[in-house]
């Protein structure tokens, strides 16, 4: 049986501080079959003004020397970049998670890449990403207990096995908000559909309407809805 992120050693040594002023502050996508088609659309409709961080994980070879990055950035208006190790996360910055590591969001807001087993069948596994990143930006009161109030949007795409499941529920419990791609329009529709069955899901959208969202997530933005992020 697959383990939860935490039971894996997943953990982080400080508690998240609460940020009321602003709802929303950083977003984490995951995807694999067909994932990058998927990013590269949502992405390509986001104003180069967005604001908030966004981090990636998208299953590859883990012999890959490709640079995802590179195919991201064409299509976006924001900064895109590899994740580096110990990486303070800024804002309006696309974060790729590097073949063959996981990628996880620590309690101070800073990146780290692990090379620990697999979670998932994957390295990076989405689960990690995501349940470290509910547990940074999840709210935790002067007494530690959790608010019901989290900074994070949990989006998983399109993909053919059960990775995500598990860190959109840790995101749902720590009060983000969770989202899939229709599975009508994925290329593959296990990922999102696990989710759904799994009851963790608080919207099932189109790509247009994903980006969309994350546009209304972060106010004074409107979204391009020609949808060419291409930069020349």
């Amino acid at each position: 049986m697959l383990r939860s992120c935490r039971e894996n050693g997943y953990t982080s040594t400080r508690e998240g501080n609460c940020h009321e002023t602003n709802r929303y502050q950083a977003v984490v996508i995951g995807g694999s079959s067909g994932g990058l088609e998927a990013l590269q659309e949502v992405l390509a409709s986001l104003p180069s003004g967005f604001g908030l961080p966004i981090i990636v994980v998208l299953h590859r070879d883990p012999t890959s020397r490709e640079l995802l990055a590179h195919l991201v950035d064409y299509y976006c208006r924001l900064a895109v970049k590899e994740a580096d190790e110990k990486e303070s996360i800024r804002p309006g910055v696309v974060y790729i998670a590097p073949a063959n590591y996981h990628l996880l969001v620590e309690l101070d807001r800073t990146l780290s890449l692990s090379v620990d087993p697999r979670v998932c069948y994957a390295r990076p596994s989405i689960d990690v990403l995501f349940e470290t990143a509910a547990d940074a930006y999840g709210c935790r009161h002067s007494d530690g207990a959790l608010s019901a109030r989290s900074g994070l949007v949990g989006i998983l795409l399109t993909g053919a096995n059960h990775d995500g499941t598990d860190g959109l529920r840790r995101i749902k419990v720590r009060g983000g908000v969770t989202v899939v791609q229709d599975p009508t329009s994925a290329r593959a529709a296990a990922m999102p559909h696990s989710a759904i069955q799994a009851g963790v899901v608080d919207h099932v959208l189109s790509l247009a309407e994903i980006a969309a969202l994350l546009v209304n997530a972060h106010p004074d933005m409107e979204v391009d809805g020609g949808g060419q992020g291409r930069k020349g």
